[in-house]
């Protein structure tokens, strides 16, 4: 890799010889780089590039690693570990405030150099939460003068629900100098650090924002620092991105990537062994030995940091009763699907945790039991009479959806339950508040190593489920702040299992089916390694011919 400040030396003595010696055409001749495509069920939900709004596993897939860059990264092939990404270094000053130096000498895919500035306006009110007004404690504080955004620059509702989870007590961020930011919380914080490093805290450049027309304008094609540069966005249809020469990680070994959507399984397999495509996401574990026949072709991938899960709404007046949803939860035989459809390439996770927790791990905890007499038993004191339950489906948004669906409508027959499968067209519709909204399929991943990540910020009082009118519960939420104002370890350890308790035995609001997993195709040909993740990393030293 060469130093940031020796590229820029022979950038600029390279691009004068360029323009005495060769013409244009034969520079850009010059970069026998490869350019690839790549297969994928959806580039994003939204439509739009907006890390706070794409807050998805399709998302996840094109922004990680490829256009958005957080303070501090995470090490996908080494253990998860935190590592330095935009800031090299970071300390902290006291419970609530964390220090970090920027790196220096990182450029925006405008050419703009990379600034405090830039960060400070990242985590801005006009950024953030544009013209709302902060009216509780989970608000990020607004800061003085900014002023309120400029026609076009309105910030969709989305845009500031992510904002809330991700940083719900979030006072200020000062700039220090040039070069060092100060993130300063109104509680005590234990996880700032993780929150630096989570998907939606990524960094962007604010003259890029400044310079754009609309927020939509913005939204698709944001300027932001990562390996490659959005080109062209068509939503529905493809994104392509271009190497950022200048990235402070090293030349990106690939000069175009263009992701297609491709919504059929066999259309991506296909596509991938006919040479149109370099590598095809999203394969179902039962294509897998079918693409590995093929000498030439491999498929990569494993659990990943995500669990699928069912969710329920307690408005519905059938499930208003806890006990019809514990029903629920103990109809399921969670080992069989997974050894059915995921041909036990994967496995039932201890609940909405992973390992990587750490010390807040509680390795004694477990999903329901599967136990067709107890959720009967359950039905039978519910006084549950068969009414119907509606359980709203996209067709295969996850891989397996569908199958997976039709496996537990009929387990939950099997015990009693009525639960009819209703196909949507969009995730519009499967939240649509209404008097059909019952069951649905969701997700949730960890985006740092503790609870916070993930129980908290999706079902806690800012998490999506409450945000929507899905399901609350005022002693979870209690817990919920115990976990993110507490430096006490014991008492942090304490609260979690009791929202445990409540979420998934008591007053379930979702029942977790297994961990999920992702898997890759692509020729073998191709040097590349599958993080544990929806991301794809091209960044230099992870792709080769």
């Amino acid at each position: 890799m060469i130093p940031v400040s020796r590229r820029h030396v022979l950038g600029a003595g390279l691009a004068g010889a360029g323009s005495l010696i060769l013409p244009r055409f034969a520079i850009a001749q010059a970069d026998n780089r490869p350019s690839i495509n790549i297969a994928v069920q959806k580039v994003a939900n939204s439509n739009t590039l907006d890390n706070l709004r794409e807050q998805s596993n399709v998302g996840e897939r094109v922004f990680f690693s490829s256009i958005w860059e957080p303070l501090i990264g995470k090490d996908w092939i080494g253990g998860l570990k935190r590592v330095p990404q935009l800031a090299t270094e970071w300390r902290r000053i006291d419970a609530q405030t964390v220090e970090l130096k920027l790196r220096q000498g990182v450029k925006f895919h405008n050419g703009e150099e990379m600034t405090a500035d830039d960060v400070v306006f990242t985590f801005s009110r006009e950024r953030m939460f544009g013209a709302t007004e902060a009216k509780n404690r989970s608000t990020l504080k607004a800061s003085e003068n900014i002023p309120s955004p400029r026609p076009g620059k309105e910030l969709p509702p989305e845009v500031s629900a992510t904002a809330r989870r991700a940083w719900p007590d979030l006072i200020r961020v000062e700039a220090v100098d040039k070069y060092t930011v100060r993130f300063v919380n109104a509680t005590p914080d234990v996880t700032l650090e993780g929150r630096l490093s989570r998907y939606g805290s990524d960094i962007m450049s604010r003259k890029g924002w400044d310079d754009a027309a609309s927020y939509l304008d913005w939204a698709r094609k944001p300027i932001t620092t990562g390996p490659y540069k959005i080109v062209e966005y068509k939503p529905d249809t493809y994104l392509v991105l271009e190497a950022h020469d200048e990235y402070w990680g090293g030349r990106p070994p690939v000069k175009r990537i263009r992701f297609v959507e491709v919504p059929e399984v066999a259309s991506r397999v296909n596509g991938l062994l006919s040479g149109e495509f370099q590598f095809a996401c999203d394969i179902p574990p039962d294509q897998i030995p079918g693409i590995e026949k093929n000498a030439g072709f491999e498929v990569q991938g494993g659990t990943i940091l995500n669990h699928r899960l069912t969710v329920f709404d307690k408005n519905f007046p059938v499930l208003a009763n806890p006990l019809v949803r514990r029903a629920m939860t103990h109809a399921i035989d969670r080992q069989a699907i997974v050894e059915s459809l995921w041909a036990g390439r994967t496995k039932v996770p201890k609940g909405l945790q992973w390992d990587y927790y750490d010390d807040m791990f509680i390795a004694d905890w477990d999903v329901p039991a599967y136990d067709p007499k107890v959720a009967q038993d359950l039905l039978k004191q519910a006084g549950y009479k068969g009414d119907p339950i509606p359980y709203r489906l996209l067709n295969n948004y996850y891989t397996n959806q569908v199958p997976t669906a039709q496996v537990l409508v009929e387990m939950w027959n099997a015990v009693g339950l009525n639960v009819k499968i209703e196909t949507k067209e969009n995730w519009t519709q499967i939240m649509e508040r209404s008097p059909t909204r019952a069951v649905r399929d969701w997700s949730n991943s960890a985006p740092f190593n503790d609870p916070v990540s993930s129980i908290v910020a999706q079902h806690g009082p800012n998490g999506q489920q409450q945000q929507i009118g899905e399901w609350t519960n005022e002693e979870a939420n209690k817990m919920a702040e115990v976990l993110e104002t507490s430096t006490d370890h014991a008492t942090r350890r304490k609260a979690f299992r009791r929202m445990l308790e409540i979420c998934e035995r008591e007053d379930p609001a979702y029942t977790v089916l297994h961990q999920n997993a992702t898997f890759t195709a692509k020729p073998k040909s191709i040097k590349w390694k599958a993080a544990p993740a929806f991301a794809m990393d091209f960044r230099a030293g992870n792709f080769a011919l």
